[in-house]
């Protein structure tokens, strides 16, 4: 478990905006002196074609599960206190923060490395999908990201990464 301050944040998957100050907030440690933080924003362009907005969406329960899941399954492999990542679904405009990922550990190496498995492990593996919108009105699903090879995978689990 990463503390009684990890579990006291909103929904891991909501239609609110994100706040990243609520959520270095309710996972503070004193016992942790790195702090490794991600938040991605939806930007103008993908593949050379710009983009207006997006929209997510998500089998909201079984993406709750499943994060909460990254999140052990983070703790546990790197030995970091505290894992914490939360998606945005809904549409989004160029700017808002469409997730916030949150890793808290004594050292940094090992906060630096858990935070990118946290981050990949949600964009591999939760059921969150991303439509994409275009400046002459169309829109299509942006595929999801391709699981890395085995030996990758394997370099981004070490906390010597």
């Amino acid at each position: 478990m990463g503390g009684p301050a990890s579990e006291l944040i909103a929904a891991r998957v909501q239609s609110t905006p994100l706040s990243l100050d609520l959520l270095l907030a309710d996972t503070e440690r004193p016992d942790c002196g790195a702090l490794s933080v991600f938040a991605g924003t939806v930007r103008n362009h993908h593949q050379g074609r710009a983009v207006t907005g997006l929209e997510y969406t998500s089998h909201v329960p079984l993406a709750e599960k499943i994060i909460e899941e990254i999140e052990i399954e983070t703790r546990e492999k790197f030995g970091v206190p505290v894992c914490r990542v939360q998606h945005r679904v809904g549409r989004l405009g160029i700017g808002e923060t469409a997730i916030v990922a949150v890793v808290r550990s004594p050292h940094r190496a090992e906060a630096f490395a858990a935070l990118r498995y946290a981050v990949d492990a949600t964009k591999h593996r939760a059921p969150i999908w991303k439509e994409e919108f275009y400046p002459d009105g169309s829109s299509s699903f942006v595929e999801g990201c391709c699981i890395a090879p085995e030996e990758d995978q394997a370099q981004d689990r070490s906390p010597n990464a």
